[in-house]
């Protein structure tokens, strides 16, 4: 006998057919004990020649669980976070979980809705990079209250009781800003991203920092932000400087496309780089070795932070600790990568 294609195959369906019940189909194709050879054979014969899938869904309705952890990013198409998402992919298909993925468009507002269909869903737990928007924290109540394990990553909150996987975003910045000292700048201006971002905060304050630990002089007029950093920003930025009686010899970008885009406008203006300007950028996105020049940055270990935020979610998810009181803080190392944007001495 052959099964309509034009209907999704149910166990019923190979219950009644096979005449057993639809938990001992259940239970054989699940490799449940109790269910003898033959059974467990025919089961799984007429399954594959009809076409069965197991309905996830309604799987997790009845557990309560999806085994699936949702995803939730600014923006999927940020070189960055595809390798965030990657590395989250492989370890989570690695310990037997699926994953979901959804973006909020650096929306708080949408942040929030996603959460909730992301909740609907039933995930085992959520890993998290929050939108430029977010400062109140409030929506992820709903999944912390339930005992789903949230790990927040690089964009992390301002709470205490979380498990967060970050970088040393103020150390990285000083130290970008500290290459761009030895260079000979001595007049650098900071392309940062939102205040509302603790990341963004840091590396303001690390670009402070190395510029006062070496006894420059801080003029608030270089010290810029901007609420995406995109590639128009990047430019409308370049031009603000740029219109200073004083412009700058050096730029620490919080991130690549700024820089790219301050590049782009120092060479339509016909400013040499490095010699009148260095630059350099964060992330190291693949188009830093494209540009020309070739863009200095600093590393970002994306997938490393992906599948650390699945470790943790692990941990959480076998009861080695619990989702609703955990406070983890976890830091990865970054490294500078020099090219020709900024390296004055080749």
């Amino acid at each position: 006998m052959k099964k309509n294609k034009a209907k999704a195959v149910t166990i019923h369906d190979l219950a009644e057919e096979l005449k057993v019940s639809a938990s001992t189909v259940s239970r054989a194709l699940n490799e449940q004990e109790g269910i003898g050879k033959k059974t467990r054979k025919a089961v799984k014969k007429l399954a594959k020649e009809w076409g069965y899938r197991p309905n996830r869904m309604a799987s997790s309705l009845r557990t309560n669980t999806s085994r699936t952890i949702g995803i939730l990013v600014p923006w999927i198409n940020r070189p960055f976070i595809s390798s965030l998402i990657s590395g989250i992919e492989n370890a989570a298909r690695g310990s037997g979980y699926q994953v979901i993925i959804a973006q909020s468009h650096d929306s708080s507002d949408q942040e929030k809705e996603n959460i909730q269909t992301l909740y609907d869903t039933r995930i085992s737990a959520l890993i998290i990079s929050l939108a430029m928007e977010t400062t109140d924290y409030s929506h992820f109540e709903l999944i912390q209250e339930n005992d789903i394990p949230v790990v927040f990553v690089d964009r992390i909150p301002n709470l205490g009781n979380c498990i967060k996987v970050q970088i040393n975003n103020f150390k990285a910045a000083f130290d970008a800003t500290a290459h761009l000292i030895a260079q000979g700048c001595t007049r650098i201006a900071h392309f940062g991203g939102s205040s509302n971002q603790i990341i963004y905060q840091d590396r303001r304050l690390g670009y402070l920092s190395a510029l006062k630990n070496a006894g420059l002089d801080i003029d608030e007029r270089l010290n810029l932000q901007a609420q995406h950093l995109s590639a128009e920003e990047g430019t409308r930025l370049s031009e603000q400087i740029f219109s200073l009686e004083n412009p700058p010899d050096g730029i620490f970008c919080a991130n690549d496309t700024s820089a790219i885009s301050a590049i782009k406008y120092a060479q339509e203006k016909n400013i040499r780089i490095p010699e009148d300007l260095a630059i350099i950028g964060f992330n190291d996105d693949p188009i830093c070795t494209v540009i020309s020049p070739q863009l200095s940055s600093i590393t970002h270990p994306a997938s490393s932070m992906g599948m650390e935020a699945v470790n943790q979610v692990i941990s959480l998810l076998n009861g080695k600790s619990q989702a609703h009181d955990s406070a983890v803080s976890l830091s990865l190392e970054t490294n500078l990568v020099i090219r020709a944007s900024s390296d004055r001495r080749r």
